[in-house]
């Protein structure tokens, strides 16, 4: 859970870097938070699900973008890279082996290695 704090504490730092564990962890826990609130009020013909699920995806967005554009910094990318999800077919399945890519283990022009100084 404190993965998923921490890229909350920081929403909208684009610079440096992210692990590989922050983003994927991150993105366990939100999907998990989806998936949660579906099982709760997705299946009942309220609009509830429909408010919650938007107030959540919006309060999400800009902290899932900042993670995105720091883990492609960390593989040396730049985070425009996130442009390419625009690519019809293939864009989404190539940030996603962008994503799982690993990290430079030196120091980049984006800081220093993030697990090295967790470590």
């Amino acid at each position: 859970m404190s993965w998923y704090l921490n890229v909350l504490k920081n929403y909208a730092t684009f610079r440096g870097r992210a692990r590989r564990k922050e983003y994927w962890m991150f993105v366990l826990i939100h999907l998990a938070i989806v998936f949660a609130l579906f099982a709760l009020f997705g299946s009942t013909e309220s609009e509830v699900f429909y408010y919650l699920y938007v107030a959540y995806f919006l309060g999400t967005l800009l902290p899932m973008l900042a993670v995105i554009v720091r883990r492609l910094h960390d593989t040396g990318r730049p985070g425009a890279w996130f442009l390419i999800t625009f690519l019809p077919v293939i864009g989404g399945f190539w940030l996603l082996t962008l994503l799982v890519d690993r990290g430079q283990p030196q120091a980049n022009v984006y800081g220093p290695d993030p697990k090295a100084a967790q470590v």
